[in-house]
């Protein structure tokens, strides 16, 4: 079989070789990548590929047309939607992502940069550089706040928990749950109830037709204007105009976003790179040098696991 890496994944390449040695001792192909390719470098490597590995970047459809023997993807990355769907299902292509990686990493920064929001660090730091006081810089405690949950999966939970150890309030906006049960200690509710209720609001949805601009005009003039809004989930699933317009209109008091439209960078016609408080990042959610051995990891565990008839993490196909 040959197997083709068309991203780097952010470890040292030693580490890949080691990844990649008991494949090369059972008589595969390996090529491994430590740098960006081309469209035209990638599809050298994949068109006569059995297996590819990817991260985050997306996928062509003409480069899945194009790879003849392909059989199987195994994403580095949580999401999928940045692979062509109809293309991988019209070739009958095995999709498996790397489930769980990031789960600490995205936890750990929702908290860092929620904190950062309500205790005005950012701002802080330049009046300190400045010789300027705390004067117009007191924030507001996490403790005691309602924390609201749009997403309850296995990120959603690990925030959850969280939030519980810091005092909040914690309740979660699932489609998948039950209005009024309890989940890991915390009670499902609806998505309207969520949004006028909740203090900060940490989004951690997949991006589908049904979550596009999930939040949009109408359901920001829910929010308090008191409410902390954080999106590491993905860009799209805000309205970016409206979201930029709620906060230089003073609708709602502050942004914590690590995606956008678009993978960084991002152009200055992005709003929000122009809006009142906020916090940006540029999608660096997922990464932490713990997050990204896990995740190397767990892409050669999927092809292995594949190629034993054992699929797992699969997200397309059978």
């Amino acid at each position: 079989m040959k197997i083709a890496m068309l991203e780097p994944l952010a470890v040292e390449a030693a580490y890949l070789e080691k990844l990649a040695k008991p494949f090369i001792e059972a008589g595969h192909s390996v090529s491994l990548t430590t740098k960006s390719l081309t469209q035209e470098e990638q599809l050298e490597l994949a068109k006569d590929a059995n297996a590819i590995i990817i991260a985050n970047s997306p996928l062509s459809p003409e480069l899945v047309d194009a790879a003849k023997n392909l059989k199987m993807i195994s994403v580095a990355f949580t999401g999928v939607d940045h692979v062509p769907a109809a293309n991988v299902k019209a070739k009958n292509i095995l999709v498996s992502n790397a489930q769980g990686y990031a789960t600490v990493s995205v936890t750990e920064l929702v908290f860092g940069s929620a904190i950062a929001a309500l205790r005005n660090i950012i701002p802080c730091d330049a009046a300190t550089r400045e010789g300027r006081t705390k004067e117009g810089l007191v924030g507001t405690e996490l403790f005691g706040k309602t924390f609201g949950i749009v997403g309850f999966g296995a990120i959603g939970r690990s925030v959850g928990k969280i939030a519980l150890a810091f005092g909040c309030s914690v309740q979660a906006y699932d489609p998948f749950l039950k209005v009024g049960e309890v989940y890991d200690g915390v009670p499902a509710v609806e998505l309207e109830e969520l949004l006028k209720t909740s203090d900060i609001i940490s989004l951690h949805l997949p991006l589908t037709e049904e979550t596009h601009h999930l939040i949009n005009k109408e359901r920001l003039a829910l929010l308090k204007k008191s409410t902390v809004l954080i999106n590491q989930a993905r860009g799209p699933v805000i309205d970016s105009e409206a979201l930029a317009t709620a906060l230089n209109t003073g609708q709602i008091a502050a942004a914590v976003i690590d995606v956008f439209d678009q993978e960084p960078p991002i152009p200055d016609s992005q709003p929000l790179l122009h809006a009142k408080n906020t916090v940006l990042t540029p999608h660096i959610g997922f990464a932490s040098k713990e997050s990204m051995i896990r995740r190397a990891d767990i892409a050669f565990e999927n092809v292995q696991a594949w190629l034993d008839g054992e699929p797992i993490n699969v997200k397309l196909g059978d």
